[in-house]
């Protein structure tokens, strides 16, 4: 097992308005393959670049044992570079070629070093990310998206790091491609430090490290134990607050009572002291001391109350806001025979290519089906949704659409006004509800008070996929075949749930584009077809 670790210590930092990000944040990352989640915008991919060096902390320090290989969400690479160059490989290739030409330049052996098998590794490693059949002098302008991820993490593994980070790397990534991803990560034995919202690669780690209100607190075992940790703390915590709420009660009550009391015992002794006809200076001392005992009870009854206010405070902080959606979407249902959408031997060109193979596809979409849209990067999937859509007209073939409005979920999430408000847009998909049931409605999706009169420009993507579902789902009418691309990319891990938990009420059918499994499973798929080779397939299952 490798020696390999990352230690930050009491770390500072913030943006350049003095936004904080970590406050004296400590922790220790070891050998071994851990996941890091938290919500979007808690600052994960702002820690890796603190731990490669690209941010600088205020204070605190970074240490990393070990080479530090990094691939962040977006890769900063250009079109015309080569395959060979996006590795890194491109000057050894060409001292190789030199000195194989007759050119035996000292400069060349100096540039190769001890790597005279880089062409072997590098092919080696290609070929465990499935990109055996690319050349080494291809244009990265060539590759699709998926292609371009795994060129990346090759780039980093060529390395040899002893320290790895990786932000959402499965993002672009095909069914194939993910687990090939996956067999590369289990043979890793050096400190991984992987940042995802995919349960499935989350599952395979070691342990789950969790960015929380400023700390990292780390869980062993993979992402399923921490979920199942987490839930029992909940539980207690939920007790804890029940628990400290009946206290508070009755320590109000036990108050309350005690007030009554002493003012009770006030009202006698007064009476007495007038009927034992003391002289005044007596009476007077009695009743400052009946009065100093009676503010002594009650503040020692306000201390109990405050206490116990304290500790629901307290129980309170445990308690996580998960915030879950519920829905009850009858408007979208379909009849289980109705035909959705009709297509007899779709086909589409661009240029002298055609997308789909022999006499094209044929699809019949009936009834509230939940269909998975599978298949390799650059089939033409994306396109498929366009067709089912209307958005895109095919150049041969026929498509028949039932009357029923479709929505499309781009990956983009760009079907609202980015400069109206969240209500504003909602105003404008349904203005027959009423104000008020609309205000009711963004409140159940978490958009409350003035939450529902942010512009949407300003939202992040678990706030715009929230308000992109509100004013979907209760359009006037309502859609009768959703269609979704990749609709997971980039969203953490509550907006995940929250995603599922719309589509798990929406009663229509719906076409998704996802190498997700574990989404697809919980949105209850039943019909899995699989585009690959220009041929739409219908395979049962995920693979």
């Amino acid at each position: 097992m490798s020696h390999s670790f990352i230690i930050c210590s009491n770390l500072h930092f913030s943006w350049p308005d003095d936004t904080p990000v970590f406050q004296d944040l400590s922790f220790t990352v070891g050998a071994g393959r851990t996941g890091l989640v938290a919500p979007n915008g808690a600052g994960k991919s702002t820690l890796l670049r603190l731990i490669t060096g690209e941010y600088r902390p205020g204070s605190g320090t970074v240490s990393v044992e070990g080479v530090t290989g990094y691939l962040p969400q977006s890769l900063p690479l250009v079109g015309d570079l080569t395959v060979a160059e996006v590795l890194g490989i491109a000057p050894v290739i060409k001292a190789l070629d030199a000195i194989e030409s007759g050119d035996t330049s000292e400069e060349h052996f100096a540039t190769i070093g001890d790597d005279w098998d880089v062409e072997e590794r590098t092919r080696a490693q290609l070929d465990r990310l499935g990109l055996g059949e690319v050349s080494l002098a291809r244009r990265l302008d060539t590759l699709s998206g998926g292609q371009v991820v795994s060129l990346g993490l090759a780039a980093q593994l060529l390395k040899r790091p002893d320290v790895l980070l990786l932000d959402e790397p499965t993002n672009n990534l095909d069914l194939d491609a993910r687990r090939r991803l996956h067999a590369v990560l289990e043979d890793f034995t050096g400190c991984l430090l992987l940042v995802s919202h995919d349960r499935a690669l989350l599952d395979r780690m070691d342990r789950i490290a969790e960015l929380d209100r400023g700390e990292l607190r780390s869980h062993g075992g993979n992402f399923t134990a921490y979920q199942e940790a987490v839930r029992a703390e909940q539980e207690v915590a939920e007790r804890n607050i029940r628990n400290a709420e009946q206290e508070v009660k009755r320590e109000k009550r036990d108050m309350q009572q005690a007030r009554e009391r002493a003012e009770r015992r006030a009202n006698n002794a007064a009476r007495n002291i007038k009927n034992a006809g003391l002289p005044k200076i007596v009476a007077g001392a009695m009743k400052r001391n009946a009065q100093e005992s009676a503010g002594k009870s009650q503040e020692r009854q306000a201390a109990r109350v405050s206490a116990a206010t304290a500790r629901l405070d307290e129980a309170g902080r445990a308690l996580r806001d998960e915030q879950r959606i519920s829905l009850d979407l009858p408007g979208t249902e379909v009849p289980s025979g109705r035909t959705v959408f009709l297509g007899e031997r779709v086909r589409v060109r661009r240029g002298e290519r055609e997308i789909f193979a022999g006499e094209g596809v044929d699809l019949v979409i009936r009834g509230p089906e939940r269909i998975a849209l599978t298949g390799p990067n650059g089939a033409g999937k994306s396109t498929l949704l366009r067709l089912l859509g209307g958005d895109l007209e095919p150049d041969g073939g026929l498509t028949r659409r039932a009357d029923g409005r479709v929505a499309y979920l781009s990956q983009r999430l760009d079907l609202l006004d980015q400069d109206r408000t969240v209500a504003e847009n909602l105003a404008a998909f349904a203005p027959g509800m009423p104000r008020e049931e609309r205000m009711n409605l963004l409140a159940r999706f978490l958009f409350r008070g003035s939450g529902a009169h942010l512009p949407v420009a300003v939202l992040s993507g678990g706030e715009r996929l929230r308000a992109t579902l509100a004013c979907v789902l209760f359009a006037e009418p309502a859609p009768q075949l959703l269609l979704l691309d990749e609709p997971t990319n980039n969203l953490d891990l509550v907006s995940v749930g929250q995603l599922e938990s719309a589509l798990v009420a929406y009663r229509g059918a719906f076409v998704v584009v996802s190498h997700d499994e574990r989404f697809l499973a919980e949105i209850g798929v039943n019909r899995w077809l699989r585009l690959t080779g220009g041929r739409l397939l219908e395979t049962g299952a995920t693979g």
